[in-house]
């Protein structure tokens, strides 16, 4: 019994293939550049990697591509189609309507359709991978895991903005956040790892990618998060400014003769690491940048960690106290240094790392916190994938037999 995941974007398909028995990933992919002329298809099985340049000019044509990948005799890991038992889709936003993952009926795509003004380039994409699954597989439940749920446990004082009421009313206008379903997995896994339960855990989850989400979990409920109405609210990201004084946006309409377009640009896409650096929105360029004595890269690597850590500050005091702080994605995974000039100084909240077992990667979950620190510091790889299948099992209606443990 096996679970499809769908991740589809404006120009990509993302693919996953889980099987239920070896909870696990059996094969996993991409078809990428879809309508351009360098389009291609990436499939990895265990180990063993295939790539190849092949015409993909529409979303049809990539779905159809995946599931011949799957059945093929060669590299492929399915006999036929009806191995595959539901079908995942990650939903980017949910907006206030979805408060958990749910089964996609037509009355829930119509709704989410609403929603489109929320996200509009990532719902639709989103929504036209679920036309195309459901296509090739109409047989099977096909789930949506939303990337906003898990924040919808924020209390108002939390979630919403100091505009007028009206505006939220009638625009939906609040923080929804995102990077839910990282987060809800992430704080899952650290209960485990520490043998407690996560209903008496006050967490710090640090979800650091190209996009960086901060979330605040109490008893593992999300009660703060950093991103808002869109994803460029909150911490400096790959390309994004994150906060801002709002001023800045007419002050450049008025005297730069950008317009409102070329600033929204500006802000999601030339800022950020790379609008610091002024070479790239790649850690771990800026890092090796930063070490050879580039400024401008320090200086990058110097902000994004200094908002981290006064992030950190604010939600241990929203939590009234922290258990553990929790690093995850690619920079939150991968870069000691990061991990280590984000902890340093905030002893006094009980965190202290370990510097010789922050700089040990033979271990993906560990603990790198110092005997003295009273705040677990851990680090866990994110399986965003994993959380959307144990949702579409649990949605599909399976017994918790077939559910992984």
């Amino acid at each position: 019994m096996k679970v499809l995941v769908v991740n589809c974007g404006s120009s990509s398909i993302k693919y996953q293939l889980y099987d239920i028995s070896a909870q696990r990933a059996v094969a996993k992919g991409i078809v990428g550049n879809i309508g351009e002329e360098d389009s291609y298809l990436e499939h990895q099985v265990d180990e063993q990697v295939f790539r190849q340049a092949i015409p993909i000019q529409n979303h049809r044509s990539g779905f159809d591509i995946i599931i011949n990948t799957l059945l093929n005799k060669e590299r492929g890991v399915i006999s036929e189609i009806s191995d595959v038992c539901a079908v995942g889709h990650r939903i980017a936003h949910g907006g206030s309507d979805f408060t958990e993952s749910t089964l996609l009926t037509e009355d829930v795509v119509k709704k989410i359709e609403k929603i489109i003004p929320l996200a509009p380039l990532h719902n639709p994409a989103n929504l036209l991978g679920v036309s195309e699954a459901k296509r090739l597989l109409p047989d099977v439940p096909h789930v949506a895991v939303f990337d906003t749920t898990f924040h919808q446990t924020m209390p108002p004082r939390a979630y919403l903005y100091a505009l007028p009421y009206e505006y939220y009313e009638k625009y939906r206008i609040r923080r929804y956040g995102f990077h839910g379903t990282s987060c809800r997995y992430v704080s899952r896994q650290a209960a485990k790892l520490l043998g407690k339960p996560i209903e008496n855990l006050k967490m710090i989850i640090c979800h650091l990618g190209n996009g960086v989400t901060l979330a605040a979990i109490d008893g593992g409920k999300s009660i703060d998060t950093s991103m808002g109405f869109t994803p460029l609210e909150g911490l400096m990201m790959g390309t994004r400014a994150g906060d801002i004084d709002p001023g800045v946006i007419f002050h450049l309409y008025r005297e730069s003769g950008l317009s409102i377009d070329q600033i929204d640009s500006l802000l999601n896409c030339e800022s950020g690491l790379l609008g610091i650096s002024g070479i790239s929105n790649d850690m771990r360029k800026i890092v090796d940048e930063a070490n050879n004595g580039n400024e401008s890269c320090q200086l990058a690597l110097d902000m994004f960690t200094y908002r981290i850590k006064k992030y950190i500050g604010a939600y241990a005091a929203a939590l009234g106290g922290l258990d553990a702080l929790v690093f995850t994605a690619g920079i939150g995974e991968n870069s000691p240094l990061v991990r280590e000039k984000i902890c340093n100084g905030l002893e006094f909240l009980g965190i202290s790392l370990d510097n010789q077992v922050n700089k040990n990667i033979e271990e993906a979950e560990r603990i790198i916190s110092g005997k003295d620190s009273t705040v677990q510091i851990i680090v866990i790889p994110t399986d965003e994938e994993q959380m959307i299948v144990l949702d579409t099992l649990s949605v599909a209606g399976l017994t918790d037999q077939d559910l992984p443990d």
